[in-house]
């Protein structure tokens, strides 16, 4: 594990934020510019003298490990530098510690940020993280890994995988991240029979996807209703209906356009405990851009305040985070 010395420069301390910052980046996360970034963070440290700690994180597995080792260290806040994938992994190992969790994106989308109003230029990011305040976040979790956008098993796992590979040939772009959504879509074959039980009252349903988000920002991203339900905290629950491979892909083509109409294309159901059930005892369970095997059943339930972030006041976020 590798891990850069702390900068020193000029600034005061931060209000909510606490006096040690340990910032994670992720060097697979971006467009392989990992020498840029590391070297354009150091640049914005230098404003913060004593505060800001860099250390590497050079493959998603090793995580966990470094999270308990800035646990032990006495830091205050720990900052994720890098996609969505990225903050969730580090809101996973830091909830309930005691810590606050900042957040300097350097995804492909990094809807986390923009939902909180997180600056996406880095430098506006570390001096937010240096003068800000932590509030409290509510996480989603399914079967005890924790999530902050989305989580799903169907399609969308398989989309993940699609992704990775147009990743490696064309390379990290919005752009390669939507064609891979329609590639999917249009050689998807086997809708899955599950049985969803959202606040006590049971549904059965034969479909392709069961997406549940606790993102308003991004659901509205996407023209897609649910978000008043997040709002109120709980899950937006959406239920693909079974249908044609055409089908399928009539409907990837409008939610990237922001056509998708509820009834017609999906089915939203709101709670705030979702048990899906389905014949098969594991599936891929796709959760903020990563795959993760699980067994069944799986169980959704929302973590509310769970820790807290820095991030401007709720009266100037789009909400949703």
């Amino acid at each position: 594990m590798s891990m850069a010395t702390a900068i020193e420069t000029a600034s005061g301390a931060a209000k909510g934020a606490g006096t040690r910052v340990c910032v994670l980046l992720n060097v697979g996360s971006g467009a392989g510019d990992a020498d840029e970034r590391e070297a354009e963070l150091r640049r914005h440290f230098a404003r913060h003298p004593d505060r800001f700690e860099l250390r590497l994180l050079r493959h998603g597995g090793l995580l966990p490990q470094m999270c308990r080792e800035i646990i032990r260290d006495g830091f205050d806040t720990v900052v994720a530098a890098g996609g969505d994938g990225t903050i969730s992994g580090v809101a996973a190992n830091i909830a309930g510690k005691g810590l606050n969790l900042g957040i300097i994106p350097m995804g492909t989308f990094n809807y986390v940020a923009r939902a909180l109003a997180i600056p996406e230029d880095p430098g506006e990011a570390v001096d937010l993280i240096a003068t800000g305040e932590g509030r409290d976040m509510s996480l989603g979790e399914v079967n005890g890994h924790v999530f902050l956008n989305n989580a799903s098993l169907g399609i969308y796992p398989q989309v993940l995988r699609e992704r990775e590979g147009t990743y490696k040939k064309w390379g990290r772009s919005r752009l390669a991240a939507h064609w891979s959504v329609l590639k999917t879509f249009a050689s998807f074959r086997t809708p899955i029979r599950m049985k969803v039980t959202v606040d006590g009252t049971v549904y059965r349903a034969k479909t392709p996807l069961a997406f549940i988000a606790r993102s308003a920002f991004q659901l509205e991203q996407f023209g897609l209703d649910g978000a008043d339900c997040v709002r109120r905290g709980e899950f937006a629950l959406f239920l693909a209906p079974d249908s044609s491979r055409l089908a399928l892909l009539g409907r990837a083509i409008k939610l990237a356009g922001g056509g998708m109409h509820q009834k017609r294309d999906f089915e939203l159901i709101c709670g705030e405990e979702i048990l899906i059930e389905t014949l098969r005892p594991s599936h891929l369970i796709a959760m903020d851009g990563e795959q993760v095997p699980m067994q069944g059943p799986f169980r959704f339930r929302m973590r509310h305040d769970a820790l807290k972030v820095i991030a401007p006041p709720y009266d100037e976020s789009p909400e949703g985070a």
